[in-house]
């Protein structure tokens, strides 16, 4: 009867956790018509929890620190290119006297201290400063061929070189006039030994 009430607590109520004395008297109840099928029944619960835990401390893991704004402004500031002209990632602009970082390191300290998301801070840059501002193109629309055409001509070059090296190697051997055949093996050596003593000083 108790080890009825505490399943139906479970299925039932679940935020509500029955009584010690419920649970004990279901473990009772339980242990003595356990049979081997019940133990890997209850063996189940404890696998989902664990595995749980475990997603639970890789989301943390991952994401510590996600919300701290000195990891956010390193990040960002190394996905922004300063533009001055120095060709340079923001946070690494060493041109001295530069009249742009400066301003643009502000503007994203008070972008990521007010709490603005990624995609937002960088879009503000975007319309402020240009495409060009970004230190990688995005991956939308037009911008897509410049991820995809460095990959596409390595492939065709890797193509172009193995058809070279293909062809070259399976070239016909070159024709001669009048019948003649060319030399190989010991007649050739014949012939580069008569060339040797007839050219030695």
């Amino acid at each position: 009867m108790l080890g009825s009430v505490a399943r139906w607590f479970r299925t039932h109520i679940p935020g509500v956790i029955p009584s010690a004395a419920v649970l004990q008297a279901e473990r009772g109840i339980s242990r003595a018509s356990s049979s081997p099928c019940d133990s890997t029944r209850h063996d189940r619960p404890m696998l989902r929890r664990l595995l749980r835990l475990a997603l639970l401390s890789l989301a943390l893991f991952a994401f510590a620190g996600a919300g701290d704004p000195a990891s956010r402004f390193n990040e960002l500031g190394h996905q922004l290119m300063c533009i001055c002209g120095c060709n340079q990632i923001l946070l690494e602009c060493n041109h001295v006297g530069c009249p742009d970082s400066d301003g643009m390191r502000n503007e994203l300290m008070s972008d990521v201290t007010r709490g603005d998301s990624d995609s937002l801070v960088q879009q503000a840059f975007v319309q402020k400063y240009g495409p060009t501002v970004l230190a990688a193109p995005t991956t939308t629309g037009f911008d897509r061929t410049a991820w995809i055409m460095p990959f596409a001509a390595l492939i065709f070059g890797f193509g172009l070189v193995i058809f070279v090296v293909r062809a070259w190697k399976n070239r016909p051997a070159p024709a001669l006039a009048d019948g003649l055949r060319p030399l190989r093996g010991a007649e050739l050596e014949q012939f580069r030994d008569q060339a040797r003593k007839e050219t030695d000083l």
